[in-house]
């Protein structure tokens, strides 16, 4: 729809703003009153999921089409490992992993550098906006002077947004589906650092997409080989028959920023 249709018709924003501040049911307007796009207890029916669904959706989309983001390199990762300087504070197994959330820190750093050398809108950081590697994450990019996704999500514990990512590509999202959907749509590479269930949960569907052929190929790059080998036996898979030999070729284990670099160039990634 062009903006010269768009101006023939009245705004819905404006009805929305002549309706507010009306009485409530109690003084004689009732709920059913109400317009339907401004009536959240009616918008947050079971009935009404499919259109949330479709919301959630689409607000990210257009934003991120408004910014002029053409492409993006993901960070998966834990929000529990701190960073270097305050490891001394945490748990010894997430404090020996902090050394991550400085790799997370200089790769995003890095690859942000190279996406401001060509403009600032192709391979631009997205994380899932927390804390931990995803903080690293959305730090370094603002370090090197670019832009940073983040895609909020409501959780009970441990989620919050960190103040590294662009302010308004903030994004928080409540279906865990939609999300990971926008992690990979706009995807040149993924880099996962160590992480626990929700690392995992990104990690392999983004693997099993690829590997059956519902999305095209991007490098994914393992950080701290040693880690994911100790947590998953690769092997094993093969070695039972459940995934082919070659399905390992789908990942690659880095041990640092230029060995990530290096993978995403020899993949086809541009400097």
């Amino acid at each position: 729809m062009t903006d010269d249709r768009i101006s023939r018709f009245r705004a819905a924003d404006e009805d929305s703003r002549q309706v507010h501040g009306l009485p409530d049911a109690a003084q004689g307007h009732p709920a059913s009153a109400r317009l339907a796009y401004a009536d959240l207890a009616f918008l947050t029916r079971d009935e009404l999921r499919g259109v949330r669904l479709q919301l959630e959706l689409e607000k990210a989309e257009l934003e991120l089409q408004a910014r002029g983001i053409q492409s993006t390199v993901v960070i998966f990762g834990s929000a529990r490992i701190p960073a270097p300087d305050a490891a001394a504070d945490a748990a010894p197994g997430l404090a020996a992993l902090s050394g991550a959330y400085a790799q997370a820190r200089d790769f995003a750093r890095a690859i942000t550098e190279r996406s401001l050398r060509g403009g600032g809108r192709d391979w631009v950081v997205v994380t899932g906006g927390g804390p931990g590697i995803m903080e690293a994450g959305n730090r370094g990019a603002a370090e090197a002077g670019g832009l940073s996704i983040g895609l909020n999500i409501v959780l009970p514990h441990e989620q919050h947004a960190n103040p590294w990512v662009t302010p308004d590509l903030t994004f928080t999202f409540h279906y865990f589906a939609i999300r990971k959907m926008h992690f990979l749509m706009r995807a040149r590479a993924i880099a996962v650092f160590p992480g626990g269930f929700g690392t995992l949960d990104e990690m392999f569907e983004a693997i099993t997409l690829i590997q059956t052929g519902r999305m095209k190929r991007v490098p994914i790059l393992l950080f701290a080989p040693d880690y994911w080998r100790r947590v998953v036996n690769f092997d094993a898979l093969v070695a039972a028959g459940t995934i082919a030999a070659a399905d390992l070729g789908l990942m690659t284990f880095v041990e640092t920023v230029d060995e990530a670099l290096a993978a995403i160039d020899r993949f086809g990634g541009r400097r």
